[in-house]
């Protein structure tokens, strides 16, 4: 089973950074270069525990559609969506919010991500070779975004995020 674990130091409070990436609006502007948007669900404002949504988008040329639910939520510590029914065998991503020891206004933002994709051992090694690392990119671009915007709203700097070993 492919996994990601990335690492993103955001300077804002974990609430802040929590909040934000439980923004539909914002997740939407975060993915323009894939078209990806709510269709279904909750489509705007801040998802919580039980919520539902479903994401479309287009990735490799192709469209994609995919609805996760909020399985887990405690605010502003971690909360984690998996997929109910998409183009993966098993999607689950957690999301982990904690102070940044090295400076105590920051957040360290860390994902979590576990998949299979579908079509046995073909698509397990589609998964490895080629959707692991784009999901990965994926996922630092948003989190570059996140941090950004964040940071903008506060009038600061924005800190890079780095990648943690897989």
């Amino acid at each position: 089973m492919p996994r990601i674990d990335l690492t993103t130091s955001v300077s804002a409070a974990p609430q802040a950074v929590f909040d934000a990436c439980l923004d539909v609006d914002l997740h939407t502007a975060s993915m323009g270069s894939s078209g990806e948007r709510a269709t279904g669900g909750a489509t705007t404002g801040h998802l919580a525990a039980g919520d539902v949504v479903t994401w479309r988008a287009r990735h490799f040329g192709l469209p994609w559609r995919m609805t996760v639910r909020i399985t887990d939520h405690e605010r502003p510590h971690r909360f984690v969506d998996q997929q109910t029914s998409g183009p993966f065998a098993r999607w689950r991503h957690e999301h982990l919010f904690a102070p940044d020891p090295a400076d105590p206004s920051a957040t360290i933002m860390r994902d979590v991500i576990e998949f299979d994709a579908p079509v046995g051992p073909v698509g397990a090694l589609v998964a490895g070779v080629i959707l692991r690392p784009y999901l990965r990119r994926l996922i630092s671009r948003r989190n570059a975004f996140l941090a950004e915007s964040l940071v903008s709203r506060a009038g600061g700097t924005p800190r890079r995020g780095n990648g943690t070993p897989p």
